[in-house]
């Protein structure tokens, strides 16, 4: 009893469940406030304090009467940059790695795990029309979505005038590039004019946000075509959302992870040939693991967030799924540089050579790491002596310790969803459990503003360590899964890339590299080394 009223007291002081004219701040509520901040006060100080406290609550609701769209993001911008760290801007010609000419099957429904690549040689070539493999793609996705409910709107009707539309400039002559005619899914919290974003949350789902997403609008003018708006764990948080549960297509018994769930379901069973997720702190690498997916987390600031919902201002990053590493480079190259509408987007360069060797690249692999018992350490070893057998000269590193600072994503959430938590509307979210945003958004309004600074301040040093600690290797290899890797690198806005590397009763696993901060060619060129000394990628689930 006595928890509850402390908590019903703080809340009352922050002006949660009262009207403002009929409470004031009592010196016990101030109390109550700084044990759960871990702090004391004298009953002097406390008494100084109260006039400011009541200024300061007054403010607060003062500022409530302000509607802040989500978008809006505050004015403290997040650099993930080392002190002297210095972004190259010397942008040379991309160059693809060789193919061998491509040739239409006979049976067209093999088209649908068929790499970006080999698709778009097709269309250039004018062997397979965009409208084919668009009609292919929302065949399938109406076929496949029944047991896998990775599909929230099917943008049909956008996608064949799409198709058409490319089918008609490729007859004519002006080809956009490899992407040209190809479909492609998009996470639900990317905005399209005419069409719902949902967010998967059911306070959202009729929300209609009338301005096209930057990453939308550059796969556009690139030609790509927009076949669906694919499912997320509800405010991107697991593969949970307002109608069901997105399931992984290896084992539909069970789900897909997430939050970018549909997005590495859909592209998984064939159903598209790339799609674009988002990722906070585990969600493309989580779904790409589960899924069999190769997904790319670009370095923080290199994709425009402009038209996505933001959960996190200083962690969210956007990036593709696909189905090998140069699909992620092929449509990375599309969706990244700097935006206006995006401040904290920086420009840089993105010098990818597909037919550049590796061998002599400096390797790093977390050995403590790897050596620990987790799920994945046969596959993941196998690989290791794979590489080291190919010539690759592994080096042992190790992370700087990390802090205790993963708060900051939950504040942040809470601040992009504070309208939620004061309305009540969080309750119509499907998941109520402990571990689920509506509690989280209402723990973390309890974290005091100094602590938040205080972290983001432990996060600047983290940067500096971080750069310390891999500046003698060109990328690291570490497990997906375990250890403080996914968090730190999260914190520290470090590219990832993540593929597949074995199965486990019949399910894949993965392993992940992790790049300097701007240098996703250095990273691609040596996944796709890797990637290729395997065949996993190439292996399909049962649609």
């Amino acid at each position: 009893m006595k928890d509850w009223i402390l908590i019903t007291g703080i809340m009352a002081m922050f002006g949660f469940g009262h009207a403002q004219d009929t409470l004031s701040v009592r010196s016990t509520q101030v109390e109550a406030a700084l044990k759960v901040a871990g702090l004391e006060f004298t009953g002097s100080e406390i008494d100084s304090a109260l006039e400011g406290i009541h200024q300061n609550r007054a403010a607060f609701y003062s500022n409530r009467e302000v509607a802040i769209p989500n978008q809006v993001a505050p004015t403290l911008l997040f650099n993930p940059l080392p002190i002297g760290f210095e972004i190259s801007n010397q942008q040379k010609p991309v160059v693809w790695s060789k193919r061998s000419a491509v040739k239409r099957p006979d049976n067209l429904e093999e088209l649908a795990f068929w790499n970006v690549r080999d698709l778009g040689e097709l269309i250039r070539t004018r062997q397979v029309s965009s409208l084919e493999l668009t009609q292919l793609s929302l065949k399938r996705l109406k076929t496949y979505d029944e047991k896998l409910h990775c599909v929230i709107t099917l943008t049909e009707a956008l996608a064949l005038e799409q198709a058409r539309k490319a089918d008609e400039e490729i007859a004519a002559g002006k080809y956009r590039g490899p992407l040209h005619g190809i479909p492609y899914g998009a996470k639900d919290l990317l905005s399209v004019p005419g069409y719902k974003t949902t967010w998967g949350a059911t306070p959202y789902k009729e929300q209609v946000i009338n301005e096209t997403a930057t990453v939308i609008q550059k796969l556009e003018d690139a030609g790509a075509v927009l076949v669906a708006k694919l499912t997320l764990g509800a405010l991107a948080w697991g593969d949970v959302w307002f109608d069901g549960k997105t399931r992984n297509p290896w084992n539909p018994e069970e789900g897909s992870s997430g939050s970018s769930a549909g997005s590495a379901s859909a592209v998984s069973a064939g159903l598209v040939p790339f799609a674009i997720g988002t990722e906070t702190l585990g969600s493309i690498v989580s779904p790409s693991t589960v899924c069999g997916t190769t997904g790319l987390r670009p370095t923080f600031g290199r994709v425009s967030r402009h038209g996505a919902m933001a959960l996190s201002w200083t962690m969210d990053k956007i990036g593709p799924i696909a189905r090998t590493v140069e699909d992620c480079a092929l449509v990375f190259n599309v969706i990244r540089g700097k935006d206006p509408l995006d401040p904290f987007t920086m420009e840089a360069d993105f010098n990818y050579d597909g037919n550049r060797l590796v061998k002599n690249f400096k390797v790093g692999y977390l050995k403590s790491i790897f050596e620990r018992d987790y799920p994945f350490k046969r596959q993941d070893s196998l690989l290791l002596a794979k590489l080291q057998a190919s010539g690759v000269e592994l080096i042992p590193i190790e992370l700087p310790p990390l802090p205790q600072i993963t708060y900051i994503l939950t504040v942040e959430a809470a601040a992009a969803f504070d309208e939620l938590t004061r309305s009540g509307r969080d309750d119509e979210l499907v998941r109520q459990i402990k571990n689920a945003w509506p509690n989280v958004f209402r723990e973390a309004r309890l974290v005091p503003a100094v602590e938040y600074i205080q972290a983001n301040r432990l996060r600047s040093l983290l940067i500096e360590e971080m750069d310390q600690a891999i500046s003698g290797v060109d990328v690291y290899l570490t497990p997906s899964w375990g250890g403080p890797n996914l968090t730190l690198t999260n914190l520290t806005g470090h590219p990832q890339l993540v593929f597949p590397n074995g199965f486990i009763d019949g399910k894949p696993t993965s392993i992940s590299i992790v790049g300097h901060l701007f240098d996703e060619a250095t990273l691609l060129e040596f996944g796709k080394y890797v990637q290729e000394l395997g065949e996993w990628h190439l292996q399909r689930p049962g649609f």
